[in-house]
């Protein structure tokens, strides 16, 4: 594969910009690794333990830590390491093979796409959507909106000004409209004018559950009756800062549609980075996109490799 000296410059340049929103996560992180493998001279149970509590208070998670540690032990023992010091570079190998981003996570990019975004009020839904129209309008693709959060004061105005900005067109309704017609219209325009990619913006309020998993499922039911021939995905979007409580938020909406990817927004100047590893573990679907700045050009392509590097090396 042949990388351009623009694409080069231009992937150093998010990896310095991730390695400094990383640092809260770095410290947090590193500095306990580094101190279990300097203060331990053996590899026995109570170097694994203490290894096993700096990730999970990490925010990494008990399941995903489990799995580490587990492929940690198998890697010692397969070659024969007998130094903590030794093992640094197959936790790091471990912690990898935990991040792993399927091939076809980009599929959409190349094929005609419906993206539906969820997740809760607050998290930086509406931003990153204008910011994926941005990204796949520089890839030459025809982009549209949809402002099917109908709810929240304004979400359809700051969504235009999203639209304007990446310069795609968008299509909504009055605030308080039926956000299944805000879909049903857009799809309709979608197909029309031949587009390659929708993207539709969703309400987020959870104060009444029930009725905002009933409209999703709706919202989703439309999409498969009148644009059965598109890739439909599911994104969730969540804000890094919150650790641990990205997790009860996947848990309520996989509950009502199933999540085909996750959007992990704020990561420049949280300590709680290493959610991204107890999140991929929890939901088996691939971590897309990663938010790490306020700018347009600020969401990119996730790169476990990156990501990693960025934390631990």
């Amino acid at each position: 594969m042949v990388i351009h000296m623009g694409e080069e410059k231009e992937k150093k340049g998010f990896f310095s910009r991730l390695k400094a929103g990383l640092t809260k996560t770095r410290d947090n992180i590193v500095h306990g690794i580094d101190s279990v493998f300097s203060g331990f001279s053996a590899i026995d149970e109570d170097f694994y333990e203490e290894l096993e509590e700096i990730l999970i208070m990490g925010d990494i998670g008990v399941n995903a830590t489990n799995s580490i540690i587990e492929k940690l032990r198998e890697q010692v023992k397969a070659n024969h390491i007998r130094q903590p010091s030794e093992c640094k570079e197959f936790l790091i190998k471990s912690i990898k093979e935990q991040m792993r981003v399927g091939e076809t996570a980009y599929e959409f990019e190349h094929k005609q796409s419906v993206i539906l975004v969820i997740g809760v009020n607050g998290v930086g839904k509406t931003t990153t959507v204008g910011k994926l129209a941005g990204i796949l309008k520089g890839q030459g693709r025809k982009v549209l909106l949809a402002a099917a959060d109908t709810f929240r004061a304004a979400a359809a105005d700051q969504l235009t000004v999203w639209a304007e900005r990446a310069g795609v067109r968008i299509v909504k309704h009055a605030e308080g409209a039926d956000p299944g017609a805000v879909v049903y219209d857009a799809i309709a325009s979608a197909k029309s004018k031949k587009t390659d990619v929708l993207l539709i913006d969703t309400a987020g309020r959870l104060h009444n559950k029930k009725n905002l998993m009933d409209e999703l499922k709706k919202i989703s039911r439309i999409i498969e009756r009148e644009y059965p021939d598109c890739l439909y995905l599911n994104y969730i979007v969540l804000d890094a800062t919150t650790g641990q409580n990205a997790l009860s938020q996947v848990d309520i909406f996989d509950e009502a549609i199933d999540i085909d990817g996750i959007i992990l927004t704020k990561l420049d100047g949280t300590a709680k980075g290493g959610v991204v590893l107890a999140i991929a573990d929890r939901l088996e679907v691939p971590v897309v996109y990663v938010g790490v700045g306020e700018s347009i050009d600020d969401l990119e392509d996730f790169d476990a490799r990156a990501f990693i590097d960025a934390i631990i090396e």
